[in-house]
């Protein structure tokens, strides 16, 4: 009869979907509907009646691609740094599978030609353990990969020289200079390549600095001579203010004295050396600086005193002569 003409494509089964939470780690039973295609027949029973599902989010993600090689180039090549058309691919999917996604690798493979390679491949996203996740949409499916080879014989690495020009300000010195990077690989005419000791970079203006400068600077490089990896050079230019030492003859007054009383001090002054930076040092006034002597508690008479110094910020003591001095005290 009709039922026994019936195939699986005259069946149609649906979920109810309703009322699910599509952001729930947990998974919920949804009901079962079974339609046929034939209306001369009925679905008396469906088996089984509910299924488990759990509902994600469709989300996307851009990710940078990356080449990873299958093999080793022939003998006497090396990959220099490539290319990769476009550089991002879309990842689209289930939120949890997008989230696992820790890299996407396009991979080549190299020949026996010795020419420079290019082929298109399928980028493929990955996991942490390096493990393909299925279920994921990638857009575009496929990116062009562009890898010159270089001859191993004509490559070299060579140390990056620092170029500076001017002199910092009066009072400063370079106490230090740094390039990053410290070395670069180059590539060229083996003849051109053996007499080259060093790459320099462009020269770095100091004139006039009285702090550290930073500053990014090209290498310099002769004709028929080019990096693996183009790049530009940071140059760290530690400028520091010099330090020195200046005397000074300060007059030593008396503090905390009792009224109806005067008192002097043997010597009046003293003399002292401070140390600092330089251009502080340049700047520093006699007024900044006080000698004292403290005669609090203390009648008419002679009496040796220690003599207690206030200095200016950024400066440190170096001595003091004398550092103890005779006050005199007298009545009016």
């Amino acid at each position: 009869g009709v039922v026994d003409r019936l195939s699986v494509a005259d069946l149609r089964a649906t979920l109810d979907l309703a009322g699910i939470d599509p952001g729930s780690s947990e998974p919920h039973d949804a009901k079962v509907f079974v339609v046929t295609a034939n209306d001369a027949v009925k679905v008396v029973d469906v088996s089984p009646g509910t299924v488990s599902v759990r509902l994600e989010r469709i989300t996307s993600r851009t990710v940078a691609v990356q080449v990873k090689f299958a093999n080793s180039p022939p003998q006497g090549l090396q990959p220099a740094t490539g290319s990769i058309s476009p550089t991002e691919v879309k990842i689209t999917g289930p939120e949890s599978s997008v989230a696992l996604v820790a890299a996407v690798f396009a991979t080549v493979r190299f020949g026996d030609v010795t020419t420079d390679l290019t082929q298109s491949a399928p980028p493929v996203p990955v996991d942490a353990n390096g493990l393909p996740i299925d279920g994921l949409q990638v857009e575009p499916g496929v990116v062009v990969i562009s890898v010159p080879l270089l001859p191993t014989a004509t490559t070299r690495t060579l140390p990056v020289l620092w170029n500076v020009r001017g002199n910092v300000a009066t009072g400063y010195w370079i106490s230090r200079v740094t390039t990053d990077p410290v070395a670069v690989t180059v590539r060229g005419e083996q003849s051109v390549l053996a007499a080259m000791e060093r790459v320099e970079t462009a020269a770095v203006d100091v004139s006039g600095l009285t702090q550290t400068r930073i500053a990014r600077v090209p290498l310099l490089l002769p004709d028929g001579v080019s990096m693996l990896e183009p790049v530009d050079a940071t140059v760290t230019v530690t400028v520091v203010p010099l330090a020195g030492t200046r005397p000074f003859t300060i007059a030593v007054q008396v503090q905390n004295l009792a009224a109806g009383l005067d008192a002097t001090t043997d010597p009046s002054t003293v003399a002292i050396v401070v140390a600092g930076p330089a251009p502080t040092l340049a700047a520093l006034a006699v007024d900044q600086f006080a000698a004292t002597v403290d005669a609090s508690g203390r009648g008419a008479g002679s009496s040796p005193a220690d003599v207690a110094l206030r200095l200016p910020q950024l400066v440190t003591l170096q001595s003091v002569t004398p550092a103890r001095v005779t006050l005199t005290i007298k009545g009016r």
